[in-house]
């Protein structure tokens, strides 16, 4: 009778025990335990799609959960944006955006009144895509010295696109304009791959490039590298010097970070835990070796981390959005 009566006991007070768990504790002790769905807004087949679909898969294992991908592009990010905002903020919806949708949305849509990270909690970071200078093969420039000289010489005779208004391609090349002085025409695509033939035939003089994104054109020999907008080359393109090394402006990087973001409130430990497993999966082998064809950096961002590298980001692209007066709205 007695070990029965204390074998009931113990049970009685680890029930209560578990009942006085604060409930996000609970929470993210079984964290996940029904599947999880991350919402990306970026188009299917993408470097961020198909990285993030790795991502995925290696999480479901540890998980023990299945992780689903689904893709919510265009409307400038505010499609997948308006598809996650209202959900419940438990972790088993998450958001995939870049730098530019966390920092650059508030000052290029003012009338929307929107600023992403009071919506969204930042959770983990995925990869930094630095940007090449590309040129046209048989563009008579041969350096960042080049191409800012011609560009000082005759003002806004000298046009470069990107893929969109707001988009490192356009926001670096304001930020290239600024530190030299030279004036230059930008040109937005509605397509990456028209963006670069374009630079292949000359009908634009440059533009800033991924490796994922040009490297089509590039192996055709259409277009070439004269510099790398970062702090040092590339491993996969060491004979590419930096623009500093290309007589460029010291210090000039052009990048974009891509991340996780859930619905504001999400509890500590639930963002804890994402953050970690998401760190172990970046330090898988066969990731790795995927962001290496990319040259995407891995980054090992706290979410506190997240948040201050974006609002460095707002700091410098709020400056050349009123510079010019740049406007999505």
């Amino acid at each position: 009778m007695t070990i029965s009566f204390t074998r009931r006991a113990l049970c009685a007070a680890a029930t209560l025990a578990a009942f006085a768990l604060p409930a996000t504790a609970q929470q993210a002790s079984g964290f996940p335990n029904k599947p999880v769905n991350i919402v990306t807004a970026f188009a299917a087949g993408s470097g961020p799609d198909a990285v993030l679909r790795q991502i995925s898969e290696k999480l479901s294992k540890l998980w023990n959960q299945s992780v689903t991908i689904t893709n919510r592009p265009g409307g400038g990010g505010f499609i997948a944006i308006d598809a996650v905002q209202r959900m419940p903020a438990d972790g088993y919806t998450l958001l995939q955006l870049d730098s530019e949708h966390l920092a650059a949305l508030p000052v290029l849509y003012k009338s929307k009144n929107f600023v992403t990270l009071n919506a969204f909690d930042p959770v983990a970071p995925l990869f930094r895509t630095p940007f090449l200078v590309s040129v046209a093969t048989d563009s008579k420039w041969q350096t960042m010295k080049d191409l800012i000289a011609a560009a000082k010489a005759e003002p806004n005779k000298v046009s470069y696109g990107s893929w969109g208004i707001g988009s490192p391609g356009h926001l670096g090349g304001e930020q290239l304009e600024l530190l030299t002085g030279a004036e230059m025409t930008h040109v937005a695509y509605r397509e990456v791959s028209q963006l670069f033939t374009s630079v292949g035939a000359g009908d634009i003089q440059w533009s800033f490039a991924s490796i994922p994104s040009s490297q089509g054109v590039f192996k055709a020999g259409k277009i070439r590298y004269i510099a790398v907008a970062a702090a040092k080359r590339l491993p996969q393109m060491p004979e590419v010097p930096t623009v500093a090394e290309a007589g460029g402006p010291a210090g000039f990087e052009v990048n974009s970070f891509v991340t996780l973001v859930a619905p504001k409130g999400i509890a500590n430990e639930v963002k804890a835990k994402i953050n970690a497993d998401v760190l172990k999966v970046l330090a898988d082998p066969e990731v790795k070796a995927r962001f290496n064809t990319f040259a995407f950096e891995t980054i090992t961002w706290s979410p506190d981390e997240i948040r201050k590298n974006a609002d460095a980001k707002s700091k410098i692209y709020e400056e050349l959005v009123k510079r010019k007066n740049i406007s999505l709205d």
